[in-house]
């Protein structure tokens, strides 16, 4: 029985990878901003139609050095308690305390009508994530911005190749930050790319990247965030494909939604947004229904996850634990179900039809609980 995962990266044709790096054979160039690294900078920047992008090894370095650019070095950021692990590691990593704000319901984002009752003289940042691709509400996190003066980094890991308002929804915020990790429908094996809105913020982080060096000086302490040539190389023959993988997720996403259960909560974006469709996540009753998803789904070697559970502001212990209701509760009851450019319309027809025989039958549930 074949095992389907919530996701598996994809892999271009293996000829097109070998006549990449095949370059590499010749120039004995295999890191330090090499030919490929140049090339894929600029084929990003063309694509995502923005002018200040730097490409690194990951994305939680992508977002730690956005962190480190701002000009006030500890303090408070306020952020978002349903997100990855990363987004809250990273603050702290840079010596800066998280203050968490509940999320909103439909979006899954941080709420901004709850922001500012936050906002202190040691809110250094706002640190908002765009939770499964859906975009936060960015023109009122705008204005709160400018209001208080404060700067609005966006991680948008999962945003790579999503439009709103007819322009990259990584063009919005001061800095914007993306993985490239091979689990995202977008990827060059590891890799990540901080997009600077905000020129203030360039010089820094473009130093820092390679050591803190800039115009031969080393004028800022620094880090090796360097990508390989192999790596940049698997991003340019991924991007040869980035339309078709995203027109097949497309289909199979729209699959899902004409299956399964009206009971089912499924969000939708708005028409001023183009979705890259990264993720699809279903909103079920309670917990306990998530548990019989998943056990059945898992007899047949169907594995979903449950993104993003339990909320990371009650679980890590390095810093004070906190309770925020909505986004607790979404938590408890939210699962992503198996997406890539692999699954077939028939696995996903036995997804839907397993799925549905659960949430028709209140009467037996069971609990997964350790």
């Amino acid at each position: 029985m074949t095992k389907i995962n919530v996701t598996k990266p994809y892999l271009p044709p293996i000829d097109e990878y070998i006549a990449k790096i095949s370059k590499i054979w010749d120039n004995h160039i295999l890191t330090n901003y090499g030919p490929l690294n140049n090339e894929f900078v600029e084929e990003l920047k063309k694509y995502l139609q923005v002018d200040n992008l730097h490409y690194v090894t990951n994305g939680t370095i992508a977002l730690q050095l956005a962190i480190d650019s701002l000009k006030i070095k500890s303090g408070e950021i306020i952020t978002t308690p349903f997100t990855f692990v990363a987004t809250i590691s990273s603050i702290v990593w840079q010596n800066y305390k998280p203050v968490f704000v509940d999320i909103e319901p439909n979006t899954f984002n941080i709420d901004p009508n709850k922001i500012e009752e936050k906002i202190t003289e040691k809110t250094s940042a706002i640190l908002a994530v765009h939770c499964f691709g859906f975009p936060c509400d960015v023109l009122n996190l705008e204005l709160i911005s400018k209001k208080y003066n404060i700067p609005i980094i966006y991680d948008a890991a999962h945003c790579f190749g999503i439009n709103y308002n007819n322009q990259s929804l990584l063009k919005y915020g001061d800095i914007s930050i993306c993985s490239l990790h091979a689990t995202k429908l977008f990827h060059s094996i590891e890799g990540g790319i901080c997009v600077v809105n905000n020129l203030e913020y360039n010089d820094s982080i473009n130093a820092k990247k390679k050591f803190g060096l800039l115009n031969n000086n080393y004028e800022y302490v620094g880090i090796n965030a360097k990508a390989s040539e192999f790596n940049a190389a698997m991003g340019l023959c991924v991007l040869d494909h980035f339309n078709d993988i995203i027109s097949y997720r497309k289909n199979i996403s729209l699959l899902y939604k004409k299956l399964l259960s009206d009971k089912i909560y499924i969000s939708s974006v708005s028409n001023n947004c183009e979705y890259n469709y990264i993720y699809f996540p279903i909103l079920l009753e309670n917990e306990d229904q998530v548990n019989n998803v998943i056990f059945e789904l898992n007899k047949e070697n169907i594995y979903p996850r449950r993104y993003f559970y339990p909320c990371i502001n009650e679980m890590l212990p390095y810093i004070d634990n906190s309770k925020t209701s909505i986004a607790s509760d979404i938590s408890s009851r939210i699962l992503c179900l198996p997406l890539d450019t692999y699954i077939t319309e028939f696995e996903v027809e036995k997804i839907c039809i397993i799925i549905n025989n659960v949430v028709n039958k209140k009467d037996k549930c069971i609990s997964l609980k350790k």
